[in-house]
């Protein structure tokens, strides 16, 4: 499976539902297929300590604490996953940094955009790999999208659309949690919590709005506590982002949609950017297919049945569809890659400069909504 002997030992801080995720991805990483690094988990850590029971059936788990220093000052750790609430990431990325790991971190990268800065000048003045999860560009689906655009076939681009929707919070009686608390999600709300999935490709590309106008809402004031009684829910639950973006020399409208309360949707991706000559337009809605548009006498759209065709190599068929895991495993596989300077021209995982200029959206996006304007991102 690898030339290294030697495994990259990895370290998880917060062992709830990514945590877990990666947990998973590292147990079949047996399925990666002429995979330069090997990658195993060590230690894992969590403030509640009876979520790290599941972690005692890793037998390669020889660290489980409910404190991140213990974890940091490990030997036996070289890289760290953080999955914690926003509010956390400066203090525990900052510490990652300072303990002379390397860190794969949770969007949004901070809890706002001075938090993001501090944390990618800190990373780049210790000389620390650093990068930001996003699952989604490793669809191939979506990497068929990212490869037209960025070869030029599409001609002139006219029109970018990107979006996540999901309808997790459409129940007024779901008890609050987290996300829905500025003091621990940030102000940017549902930005801030899908925003860098919308934003990765068009970010890759070098597509990034120089204006901007938000359109942001709030439609649960309330929810239950879990206690009997009831909190405020004060986070941004719907975001739609209205751009102008430089793209060729030319003024493109660029369109972004996040939402966690868009009925009929479950949890869905998608991807549209059309030129002149031809277009391309995925979705998770349809895991398989990727649609695609040329300009002959007539228009036509064109759709392709695809099947596992990711960028690493894995033991399954050809013929199968991924799903959330696989695409997940990829992530990692990236950036273990490209940390080991093995990308091999590969689609890379979120930079730290990439979720800075996320972040520079998002702070745009409020001081839109909050005076009713257009604004200029500097």
């Amino acid at each position: 499976m690898t030339s290294e002997t030697n495994p990259v030992r990895v370290g998880i801080i917060g062992g709830g539902l990514m945590g877990r995720e990666a947990a998973s991805a590292f147990a079949r990483w047996f399925a990666l297929e002429n995979y330069p690094v090997r990658a195993e988990l060590t230690a894992v850590c969590d403030v509640q300590t009876k979520m790290l029971d599941w972690f005692k059936q890793i037998p390669t788990v020889r660290l489980l604490t409910g404190k991140h220093q213990e974890l940091l000052g490990s030997t036996e750790v070289d890289v760290v996953y953080v999955a914690v609430p926003h509010h956390l990431h400066e203090t525990i990325y900052l510490d990652v940094l300072r303990a002379g790991k390397d860190l794969l971190a949770e969007k949004p990268f901070g809890i706002d955009l001075a938090a993001a800065r501090r944390i990618r000048d800190e990373a780049a003045r210790l000389g620390r790999f650093v990068r930001v999860s996003s699952e989604f560009p490793f669809l191939p689906g979506v990497q068929r999208v990212y490869q037209l655009a960025a070869s030029g076939a599409l001609g002139r681009i006219i029109s970018v659309r990107a979006g996540f929707l999901h309808s997790s919070d459409l129940d007024p009686e779901k008890p609050i949690n987290w996300k829905r608390q500025s003091q621990y999600c940030g102000e940017i709300g549902v930005m801030g919590d899908l925003g860098l999935h919308v934003a990765h490709v068009p970010l890759r590309l070098g597509w990034s709005p120089s204006s901007l106008y938000a359109q942001l809402q709030k439609i649960h004031a309330v929810r239950p506590d879990g206690k009997g009684g009831t909190a405020p829910c004060d986070t941004w639950d719907n975001a739609v982002i209205h751009g102008n973006a430089s793209i060729g020399g030319n003024v493109v409208p660029m369109s972004l949609e996040m939402k966690r309360m868009a009925p009929t949707e479950t949890n869905t991706w998608y991807i549209e950017i059309l030129g002149t000559d031809r277009g391309a337009r995925y979705s998770t809605k349809e895991p398989k297919t990727l649609w695609t548009y040329r300009r002959d006498k007539e228009q036509w759209w064109e759709k392709t049945d695809l099947g596992f065709g990711m960028p690493f190599r894995t033991i399954t068929g050809g013929i199968f569809e991924p799903g959330f895991p696989d695409v997940l495993m990829q992530m990692w596989a990236a950036f273990l890659a490209e940390r080991a300077g093995k990308l091999d021209g590969r689609f890379a995982c979120a930079t730290p400069d990439e979720a800075v200029a996320s972040h520079e959206w998002w702070a745009a996006a409020l001081q839109s909504h909050r005076e009713q304007k257009i604004v200029s991102i500097r």
